[in-house]
């Protein structure tokens, strides 16, 4: 068997590999297999802002696909071991039995839904660095309990895993994105419970988009329970973050998920509308700038050049010198890997 440490190499390596998002994922639980044993998991990246799920990767085979939106609202009203809560408090990793002292039923997704399914512990890891939050996993086990050293393993190694998924992030800004047209009116009317009541013609366009391209079933993506999911924990008080994400489809196209009540925040009884956009070029440059892991004074720059500002005027802006604007721009196409100012703009814009 592959000693920990062994894998915790092998992962590192897998940085230099150019994987996608899902890619990465898939060979990071390969290596994990066989040192830490699971039986299910749930891996979302997230937006880096707003820490709202995007896109999953899972296997949790005695959960009835009907029961996925449950399992998505319980998961984000649950604050034991959530990963926003990883997050402030300045930890990578942590299991569910570890957290609430040998009483899981502490746990409200684990109270009304995963007992059923015979979870027995659940390891949570969460990828963020100083750039933002860009995913969280979830390991199962069934009939076997995790230990502190395991979770100080998935504790280790989650740095490493960050890197991993914000380079991979990074890399979906291609100098040739195809282009996305969703012209109409793209929304999806759900009801309290998360079930899809209607939609727009144009939203099952962009449903079929956001769906992976090799899922045979086609069923709404998470990304929308999950903003929906996010909009419910808001307003139980227990917010994760804004509902709302930007997903990326591939080949360099991005949209933007939105939820909303159709009725007042104060009657929690109304359907939850999530709508569906092309992500604007400010909402491409921020992420942009986080996975590239662009310093504030960076952003400050890119943010005034993709204004269409030349140098003197970011520095009469900024209150900085001309000579140091051109430091940060030099700084900013050597970390993206752009040669010029016209091809990085280019980049974060995508196809018109």
């Amino acid at each position: 068997m592959a000693s920990r440490t062994a894998v915790l190499d092998r992962v590192e390596r897998l940085l230099r590999a150019g994987l996608t998002a899902k890619a990465f994922r898939e060979r990071v639980l390969a290596e994990l297999r066989p040192v830490l044993p699971h039986d299910g998991h749930v891996w979302l990246l997230t937006d880096p802002l707003t820490k709202v799920g995007t896109s999953p990767l899972a296997d949790v085979p005695a959960l009835d696909l009907r029961d996925l939106p449950n399992l998505g609202r319980l998961r984000y009203l649950t604050t034991v071991n959530r990963w926003d809560v990883l997050v402030a408090e300045g930890r990578h990793a942590a299991t569910l039995l570890g957290e609430t002292g040998g009483e899981p039923d502490r746990s409200l997704l684990w109270r009304e839904c995963l007992s059923g399914l015979g979870v027995t512990d659940i390891a949570s890891v969460v990828c963020a660095d100083r750039f933002g939050c860009w995913a969280w996993l979830d390991l199962w086990r069934t009939g076997t309990t995790y230990a502190p050293a395991d979770a100080a393993f998935l504790a280790e190694l989650a740095p490493v895993l960050t890197v991993g998924l914000r380079e991979a992030q990074a890399r979906t800004f291609v100098d040739d994105a195809a282009a996305l047209d969703l012209t109409g009116p793209a929304v999806v009317v759900l009801g309290p419970d998360l079930a899809v009541r209607s939609q727009t013609v144009w939203a099952g366009e962009a449903l079929f988009k956001l769906n992976p391209p090799d899922d045979p079933v086609p069923t709404v993506p998470a990304a929308v329970y999950n903003v929906a999911a996010a909009l419910l924990a808001a307003e139980a008080g227990v917010p994760v973050g804004e509902p709302w994400s930007r997903v990326h489809l591939g080949e360099g196209r991005w949209v933007t998920l939105r939820a909303d009540r159709m009725t007042p925040v104060a009657d929690e009884t109304g359907d939850v509308v999530v709508t569906i956009e092309v992500s604007t070029p400010q909402e491409r440059r921020e992420v942009f700038a986080l996975a590239h892991g662009l310093t504030p004074r960076e952003r400050e720059v890119l943010a005034e050049v993709a204004r269409g500002l030349d140098s003197r005027a970011v520095a009469d802006r900024l209150v900085v010198s001309e000579h140091t604007v051109h430091d940060h721009v030099k700084a900013v196409l050597a970390k993206t890997g752009t040669a010029t100012r016209q091809a990085l703009l280019a980049r974060i814009a995508g196809a018109a």
